[in-house]
């Protein structure tokens, strides 16, 4: 089939990719004339495990291209993908201008029937407001139909979720839009779910809603665990096991960000509320989380006493591990409560430091070339990044190479009884008692 992405961000560039993968025609379009010079030279702007190998070998089979004209990719594509960014405003609610500007420029050049889907998330709804736009602007006789098609991409993960999904969901009013949907999805072995577009607009929101209310619903409960001297850990896996509610996202540490749980959340309050029904189970949800990295830094501030000049490693940039992605990371926001109160920040990321030097904090703090460089003569060490190659650093090296053996695990990567046993001070998250060193 002859697919078209508009919007090669990292939702469009991804799928596009491996919809050339399974065997589809696909021409990725972009506003951003240099993104797409880029990416014809073979530079990606992203970092996703096996992304760059798969670009690269669609590119040279001749399934894959990349174009500035929105026309020319309407032109190609019997399917046209929006996948264009929704970012939050002040108020939470999500900013559909472009949206709204690419169903204006899809209308204008529309000849002959296409199916317009939305990959972007977004509110409910939005389907009906994407199709009065094409009709508002197209031709009187143009033929369209409007998917919604939501996507269950995690970052540093994204190429196998594409690739082996474990649901497919078509939002769809047309059986003619359905019957090339399907056609479409045929390569991939998952089930596909058909609704209404409202019902699949709501289920992306509702599902990375649920998976942040988890996350804090075991912060909340690491916490208790803090008090009372027991162990998250054994408690998450204690409750995980049991099917009903399973052992994924049961992970204390000091909250979640990234550009999708923050933003979503954020955009089913503002929904529910402009729906009149408001979801203030999800306003707890925001509140425990930002609590959560407030507490983290007392713990530190408790321990140190004084913040200021006080020489600080942190490892972990990104707001996850296997993503170059620093957006709405708490990694990020750690590092700006430390130098806000003076102290000396060494950070060290595999993937991470480009990114965290856009930021209004990334001129403030210092980079090391490796996690064991950037605990040269510090006081404490921080992990906000559950990156593998933290969990498998030297840590008698670490522990040489700073003043003070104290570490604090802001996501729990490593065995409290492992650190106090190589003579460190240790503190994670919901883990009983502090480990002394012995």
């Amino acid at each position: 089939m002859k697919i078209s992405i508009i919007g090669s961000g990292y939702v469009g560039l991804t799928s596009g990719t491996c919809f050339a993968e399974v065997g589809h025609e696909v021409v990725c379009v972009d506003n951003n004339p240099a993104k797409i010079e880029s990416l014809r030279a073979g530079e990606i702007p992203i970092y996703e495990p096996g992304l760059e190998d798969l670009i690269k070998s669609n590119v040279a089979a001749g399934r894959l291209r990349f174009t500035t004209s929105t026309e020319e990719g309407v032109d190609h594509g019997d399917i046209v993908f929006i996948a264009v960014p929704t970012p939050p405003q002040p108020d939470g609610s999500v900013d559909l201008s472009f949206i709204e500007k690419v169903a204006r420029e899809i209308a204008a050049v529309l000849d002959g029937y296409k199916v317009i889907v939305d990959k972007s998330t977004v509110p409910v709804k939005t389907g009906e407001k994407v199709a009065e736009t094409v009709r508002r602007y197209a031709k009187e006789d143009a033929e369209f139909d409007v998917v919604s098609n939501p996507e269950f991409l995690r970052e540093g993960c994204a190429v196998d979720d594409l690739m082996n999904p474990d649901r497919i969901v078509v939002g769809a009013n047309s059986d003619r839009a359905l019957g090339l949907m399907q056609k479409l999805y045929e390569p991939f072995v998952a089930p596909v779910l058909v609704t209404d577009i409202n019902s699949a607009e709501l289920i992306k929101h509702a599902a990375n809603s649920f998976l942040a209310l988890k996350i804090s619903y075991i912060n909340a409960v690491a916490n208790i665990c803090e008090q009372s001297g027991a162990d998250v850990e054994k408690v998450a896996e204690g409750i995980g096991t049991d099917k009903r509610i399973g052992r994924h996202f049961l992970n204390a540490g000091i909250g979640f960000g990234g550009s999708c749980f923050p933003k979503d959340v954020a955009a089913f309050i503002a929904i529910s509320d402009q729906l009149g029904v408001p979801f203030e189970l999800l306003k707890e949800v925001q509140a425990i989380n930002a609590r959560q990295l407030d507490r983290f830094v007392d713990a530190i501030r408790e321990k140190l006493w004084v913040l200021q000049e006080k020489k600080i490693a942190l490892w972990g940039l990104s707001f996850k591990p296997d993503t170059d992605d620093t957006r709405e990371s708490v990694a990020i926001k750690l590092a700006e409560k430390l130098v806000a109160e003076g102290a000396e920040v060494t950070a060290y990321d595999p993937k991470g430091m480009a990114g965290a030097r856009q930021h209004p904090v990334g001129d403030k703090i210092r980079y090391a070339g490796s996690a064991l460089e950037a605990t040269a003569g510090a006081e404490a060490l921080v992990i906000a990044t559950d990156w593998p190659e933290f969990a498998g650093a030297d840590f008698d090296a670490v522990k040489a190479n700073m003043t003070t053996p104290l570490v604090f695990d802001g996501r729990n990567l490593l065995d409290p009884d492992t650190m106090r046993g190589r003579g460190f001070t240790y503190r994670g998250i919901g883990r009983g008692s502090e480990g002394e060193a012995g």
